[in-house]
């Protein structure tokens, strides 16, 4: 069967494999080619080239490389080989060059400082990594210093120095105070990039003894403080105004360098009184749109991208109402070196040509150089294949050993480029990629594309061919794309049919069949129509649908390109959208949209829905908006609101609802804040820090809500510690390793200021270790690796922010990563409680052993083979397990006469541990179940033959069978009963010396040395004993023997014709009498009667031996079919146990009387056999046994 391919009407098909040109990228990773082709390594991942590490985790430099056969690794260090063989802390990952330094055991981060380089290489050539240049991260201290406090008169100028220690990468500067609140900033009062702290002028405000810079080293999460500056500023007459002037940069003009591509950040910050304001301009140009930005009070312009374009001289002017002065700041943009044409891998086959072109561009310009398989390639092997001209290697005629890997090098003083390309010359012949007898379907009229993907060296030609016997599709009609794809622009019912794509090469040649067929489009023939109903009235849309016979379509109505609503209202019938009771809600547009796999199709139409007669004007409405609202009293956490009530429609207004918009976290979003009484017209509101509130109301009475009113004015409350911690702490490891803490982060609410980040603290339980911490941002989640398995922890986590910590949080356990238990159970010890039960008994597992949570035993057990060697099976094992720390545990459900194994497993949350020494048992006999079949054959006048078929589950070995039976007489009475025994090896007997023209029934039963099993009934009835006619004939007629009687055809008799006339009318009377009986739900009374004529050892079977129960006649005289099996423990026993719990003790009881009887008489209902085939005779019904007699 041709695989079913699709094409929608935009679908682009996807070909990857463009591998064959000269400019290919690489071979086709397709399973089918990679496994027998060549090719050169390629790095596929590693480490940046300035690789900063935290000196407080193992070392891993990274390096992935992909190659065919798989590359080997080595690596330099510091230009010399780096043998990772004679360093004990160094490994290598397998099948991968990323090493692993495990500094964390014993070693310094210092110690591996330096520049490392990968190689990867294969038997076609050795691709290299960039120079890695790894450094340990650094967080110095200040350097210690007294600082003297300083004093100035208001109005001077000030610049506090920062000067942090060089860290490594550079710290974050910011300045707060004790309390580590940032100190406020704006024009007057900012920070400069170098970090100092800038006054234009001061103020008597700006007394103060806190000032101090903090340095923050992300890398580490580490912060460090300066000794905190005082300042003291004189209250007294102000210093004279003057014009300003600037505090950096120096004198009138500046230059500046950056590179391409970088943010270029220029500065311009003044003094003077009153406070200048900064503007910038760039001369003989404008500043670039969409790149320029302004920071820090337009003290500092950004532009990003930049480019050589934007070097050029930038003028910062300050100017106060005292005069203006200018800087010009020139401006020159570098730029490392970045590609312009980066050299590709190139895939030839022997004998062709190819080039390999690497061109870059950087200022100054960068030099060129080549390798070959990581060595320059002036001392290369020579290769006379290859011309080198500059940043161009021309191949000519190049043959197999010609492969290699080539590297380019760009570089100039700001930095360097190195790529990998490879050259792989491979032969081989053509192969075609597409599935074959890939089947596509097209809707007529639409564009087909039939894919052939391909792969050979050299590049194989494509050609189509239609049918068995075609020539080759040309593109006067068909569009030929180099990937191997025919597209047919216009598919019409003749495109269907079976396309050919062959491949061919000097190497050889491959085809491939795919299939097309054009389907008709869907249409909508009966497009639903504009309609205009009133309200509460009744609308119908309809919709007819035609389409391909092949295609089942799918159709769906939509309201204004939406969902229908979900509504009882609204129902579909066939073609028809039904819309009852039509109100003004329902006006829109509906559209039928049918859709099928290939196409889809909708018609639209609008529904307007106009007013019925017009009625009164409402009296009443929703109250109008508050108006005027005003914030005062704004304290921190409080703020009183006031507003106007508006108009309310004349219905009182019941309530006010005050909500609340953030418009620096969630702006346009609002919330509930308050509700108060319609009487009130303020209402004091409680807030959090660091909060931008908006505030509006909306005023209720019953007949509704009215629109919110105009938002007040916003407010931002000051920024504080968080009064919080995180909840739901957790520690679970996820690995034997490690220790997974987890939180609920705070919400930007309970924040309370900027900077939201968590403390994460922890230690062993039972140790004396210190608490280790961490400071994190602000995330839900840290993992502690390197921990021993299964350890008590005590967690902590506490929020903080840039104001300060939270309360201290409470300690919660949590437990590092479990592994597998490693200890099996032991001593396993098996009882035998009965044949279907079993008790097993095993040692509890050392605790330490179990390393996790213990979570139980779990026992396996399976049936091996029967005792008996009829009946060998396998079975698959079974499984209970047992919660918490049992010792011992039940196996119900289990096969007599049976050899069992089981073994006993201890189970954690990681898994189960090793399996206990395998222990065998036997299940003792048990009773049978009923015979397989039962049937009644070759009925004469005096005998009738039983044939059975043994039980299906002998459970052990069977003694003999009983069989009883019964007569039953013309009133249903119960004859005596017979009794018997027959040996196991029979399944036929005949019973002789039986009345002629007599029902019995019989119960047959297997038994075992345990006891007798279920039953099995079946009634059949001996022939008519023809002899019995010569007593009702005439004296003439009857004279003889019954023998010459028979030879009489009697059945040209008249006394014989009116005999027959009379029993007809009897039968029919009776015929009507027992339908009158039967109408009328009444049983025949034979419950006394068996219980009259049953054999006494009948009785105790309707518990042990099954239960006979009453007798009563069917509907026409039908014969019982078998009886139900109930087993001697009065439960439905299954065939086969599940080894689920259900089978222990949940048998399905019979139901019997207060008498002790079966409540379900024998009233043709059995259950069916599995080997049921042939039903018992049928007994005689009256039109049946006058039949008989003729």
């Amino acid at each position: 069967m041709p695989k079913k391919k699709p094409f929608s009407a935009g679908r682009v098909p996807l070909i990857l494999f463009l591998c064959q040109i000269v400019s290919a990228l690489d071979v086709p990773l397709d399973p089918k080619l990679l496994d027998d082709l060549v090719q050169p390594p390629t790095i596929t991942q590693q480490s940046p080239k300035d690789y900063i590490i935290d000196p407080r985790e193992n070392i891993v430099i990274q390096c992935e490389a992909k190659g065919k056969p798989p590359p080997s690794f080595s690596w330099t260090r510091n230009g010399t080989h780096f043998d990772i063989d004679k360093d004990p802390l160094v490994t290598m990952k397998p099948g991968s060059g990323t090493l692993v330094i495990n500094i964390m055991s014993d070693g310094k981060a210092e110690t591996y400082e330096g520049i490392y380089q990968c190689t990867a290489r294969n038997e076609r050539g050795a691709a290299i990594s960039n120079n890695i240049v790894v450094r340990p991260s650094r967080s110095p201290l200040w350097t210690k210093e007294r600082l003297e406090p300083i004093t100035l008169r208001n109005g001077q100028s000030l610049v506090l120095p920062c000067r942090p220690p060089v860290g490594l990468p550079p710290a974050i500067i910011f300045w707060m105070d004790n309390s580590f609140q940032r100190l406020p900033q704006s024009e007057r009062v900012s920070q400069g990039l170098n970090g100092d702290l800038y006054f234009s002028n001061v103020l008597p405000e700006d007394t103060r003894e806190d000032y101090i810079c903090y340095a923050r080293f992300n890398h580490t999460q580490t912060i460090q403080q300066k000794q905190p500056i005082s300042l003291k500023v004189i209250s007294a007459k102000p210093s004279k105004e003057r014009p300003p002037t600037f505090l950096t940069p120096e004198g009138n003009e500046s230059l500046k360098e950056e590179l391409r591509g970088n943010v270029l950040s220029l500065e311009c910050i003044a003094e003077g009184l009153p406070t200048p304001i900064i503007y910038w301009i760039k001369e003989d140009g404008t500043l670039p749109v969409n790149r320029t930005f302004y920071r820090n009070f337009k003290k500092t312009l950004q532009i990003t991208q930049v480019s050589e374009a934007d070097s050029g001289n930038y003028q910062c002017i300050a100017k106060n109402t005292l005069g203006a002065v200018h800087h010009t700041i020139s401006v020159t943009v570098k730029a490392a070196p970045y590609w312009i044409v980066a050299p590709q891998n190139l895939v030839l086959s022997p004998g062709e040509n190819g080039t390999l072109i690497c061109r870059a561009n950087g200022n100054p310009k960068p030099r060129i150089g080549w390798l070959t398989n990581g060595v320059p390639i002036e001392i290369a092997p020579d290769d006379p294949s290859r011309k080198i001209d500059g940043d161009t290697i021309i191949f000519s005629n190049v043959q197999e050993r010609s492969s290699a890997v080539y590297q380019c090098n760009a570089s100039n003083e700001y930095g360097y480029l190195l790529a990998n390309a490879f050259v792989n010359v491979l032969a081989e012949p053509p192969r075609i990629l597409t599935s074959a007898n890939t089947l596509y379907q097209v809707i007529a009229n639409r564009p087909a594309l039939l894919d052939c993907a391909f792969f050979g060296s050299p590049r194989p030609t494509i050609e189509w061919f239609k049918g068995t016997r075609g020539s080759a599709l040309h593109e006067d009609i068909y569009v030929l794309h180099d990937n191997g794809t025919l597209e047919i622009p216009v598919a019409q019912k003749d495109s269907t049919g079976t396309y050919t794509c062959v491949a061919r090469n000097k190497l050889g040649m491959a085809k491939n069949e795919v299939h097309l067929e054009i389907k008709d489009p869907t249409r909508i023939i009966k497009q639903p129509e504009y309609a205009v109903v009133q309200r509460g009235s009744k609308v119908s849309f309809e919709c007819k649908v035609k389409h391909d016979h092949t295609l089942i379509p799918t159709i769906m109505w939509l309201k204004d390109n939406g969902e229908l609503p979900n509504d009882e209202r609204f129902s579909i019938d066939k073609d028809h959208l039904v819309v009852t009771d039509v109100s003004d809600d329902d006006g829109g547009t509906y559209t039928c949209a049918a859709n099928t796999t290939l196409d889809r199709v909708s018609a639209s139409a609008v529904l307007r829905v106009v007013a019925p007669p017009p009625t009164p004007a409402p009296i009443y409405d929703v109250p109008n908006p508050p108006f005027d609202l005003e914030l005062t009293n704004q304290l921190d956490k409080s703020v009183q609101l006031t507003w106007t009530p508006g108009d309310d429609n004349n219905s009182p207004i019941t309530k006010f609802i005050i909500e609340y918009e953030d418009a620096m976290r969630e702006a346009g979003i609002w919330h509930h804040q308050a509700e108060v009484s319609g009487t009130q017209t303020t209402a004091q509101l409680k807030l959090s820090p660091y909060v931008n509130y908006s505030f509006r109301v909306m005023a209720e009475n019953s007949i509704g809500r009215s629109v919110p009113s105009e938002a007040s004015e916003q407010y931002l409350t000051k920024a504080a510690e968080p009064d919080q911690n995180p909840t739901a702490v957790e520690g679970l490891g996820t690995e034997p390793d490690n220790l997974v803490i987890t939180w609920k982060p705070l919400n930007g609410f309970e924040s309370n200021g900027p900077g939201l980040q968590y403390k994460v603290s922890w230690r062993q339980k039972d140790g004396d270790d210190e608490w280790t911490s961490v400071v994190v941002a602000n995330v839900s989640k840290y993992i502690v690796s390197g921990t021993p398995t299964f350890v008590p922890y005590l967690i902590k986590v506490q929020s903080l922010n840039d104001v300060g910590f939270a309360p201290e949080p409470a300690a919660v356990m949590g437990h590092s990563g479990e592994d597998l238990p490693m200890v099996a159970p032991g001593n396993v010890r098996v009882n035998v409680v009965n044949s279907t039960l079993a008790e097993v008994h095993w040692d509890p597992v050392p605790l330490k052993s179990v390393r996790g949570h213990l979570q139980g035993y779990r026992i396996y057990y399976w049936k091996a083979q029967g005792s008996s060697k009829r009946n060998r099976r396998h079975i698959e094992k079974k499984i209970l397990t047992f919660q918490g720390s049992k010792t011992h545990g039940m196996l119900p459900g289990l096969q007599p006469y049976s050899h069992y194994t089981l073994n006993v497993r201890v189970v954690n949350g990681k898994g189960e541990g090793p399996a206990s020494t395998d222990r065998g048992f036997h299940t003792p006999e048990g009773v049978p179940s009923a015979p397989s079949s039962l049937k009644i054959v070759n009925p004469t006048l005096d005998s009738l033959t039983l044939e059975w078929d043994p039980p299906s589950h002998p459970n052990g070995i069977l003694t003999e069978y009983t069989l009883k039976y019964q007569p039953i007489n013309s009133t249903h009475e119960l004859g005596p009963l017979v009794d018997l025994k027959i040996p196991a090896n029979k399944t036929r007997w005949t019973l002789k010396n039986l009345n002629f023209s007599t029902r019995y029934k019989f119960y047959f039963y297997a038994q075992t040395s345990v006891g007798s099993g279920s039953q099995i009934t079946e009634e059949a009835i001996t022939t008519v004993d023809e002899g019995k006619l010569a007593g009702i004939l005439p004296p003439d007629v009857g004279a003889g023997k019954a023998m010459a009687s028979r030879q009489v055809d009697i059945a040209t008799q008249g006394w014989f014709i009116g005999l027959m006339c009379a029993v007809a009318l009897l039968i029919l009377i009776l015929l009507i009498v027992c339908f009158i009986r039967r109408n009328k739900g009444g049983k025949y009374p034979v419950k006394e009667k068996e219980d009259a004529h049953a054999d006494p050892e009948i009785q105790p079977m309707k518990e042990d031996d099954g239960t006979f129960g009453e007798y009563s006649d069917a509907e026409d005289h039908k014969p019982l079919k078998k009886g139900s099996r109930t087993p001697s423990d009065r439960t439905v026993k299954k065939e086969d146990s599940d080894g689920s719990l259900a089978d222990y003790g949940e048998g399905v009881n019979g139901q019997f009387n207060e008498d002790g009887s079966f409540i379900g008489q024998y009233s043709g209902r059995r259950e069916k056999e599995q080997a049921e085939g042939n039903e018992s005779s049928e007994a005689p019904s009256p039109v049946n046994a006058m039949n008989s007699f003729v």
